[in-house]
């Protein structure tokens, strides 16, 4: 069986995929293979990253990174991983932490492990309504998870095989469907959830958005993203515990 799938999922990102992927493939595992997706970019993403050394995937048209990565998992499933990793390709996620969120998965046997950004390491912020957004859903999506999540807008998570089932099928395209709706689905389907503090990197690339009106906006379509979550009908069985 091959062993860990690190899915990127790239759109317009080509200055930055390099050193995500240098870092990403200095794993102290074997069998790890990064695999971008490509998203349907304008630019030599596809190019860059196979002359990183990754595994591209090419999407005809951008999906999204739900959609993208829906497409990665169904990869993973298909070539028989054991384990897939989400990292964005900003850059701050720092994959040598895949190790940590592997011994968190292990101890407590979850199915899915969140690198969370608000669980006492590191000093990423955020503030004003996007924060409050997050505090907000991390409160509902925690008693969803029957666990204490702090960080459930995090782009860095490790599902294993049942994960990875569920996920290939049932992974939402929506706006925070990537985060908020596939903690939902999983935790719905009785896989179970786990985070681990992680301390972010610099970004590499794009630029995080303070201004207000969007902070604001982003707390409105958050909260519908969780309401559209939690009315869907339950995916239980595709990937849960037998």
């Amino acid at each position: 069986m091959k062993q860990i799938a690190i899915v990127i999922c790239n759109y317009n990102y080509e200055r930055f995929l390099a050193e995500a992927i240098d870092s990403a493939l200095v794993q102290d595992y074997p069998g790890t293979r990064v695999i971008v997706i490509d998203d349907g970019s304008t630019d030599s993403t596809a190019a860059h990253a196979r002359g990183a050394g990754a595994k591209v995937l090419g999407l005809p048209f951008n999906l999204g990174v739900g959609g993208a990565m829906r497409a990665g998992y169904l990869y993973a499933r298909e070539r028989g991983y054991a384990w897939a990793v989400q990292i964005d390709a900003d850059g701050q996620h720092d994959p040598t932490n895949v190790l940590t969120l592997m011994a968190v998965m292990r101890d407590t046997e979850a199915d899915v492990v969140i690198g969370a950004r608000f669980a006492g390491v590191g000093d990423y912020q955020a503030h004003g309504p996007r924060r409050w957004a997050m505090r907000l859903l991390a409160v509902i999506l925690s008693r969803v998870a029957g666990t204490r999540l702090t960080d459930v807008t995090s782009g860095f998570k490790l599902s294993n095989e049942r994960a990875i089932r569920l996920f290939s099928v049932e992974y939402p395209a929506e706006y925070l469907g990537d985060t908020v709706e596939s903690l939902v689905i999983g935790a719905r389907a009785g896989l179970r959830i786990r985070q681990v503090g992680i301390r972010m990197r610099p970004r590499a690339g794009g630029r995080p958005s303070h201004n207000p009106v969007k902070a604001a906006v982003f707390l409105l379509r958050s909260m519908l993203a969780l309401f559209v979550a939690l009315t869907r009908p339950s995916a239980t069985g595709r990937g849960g515990r037998s």
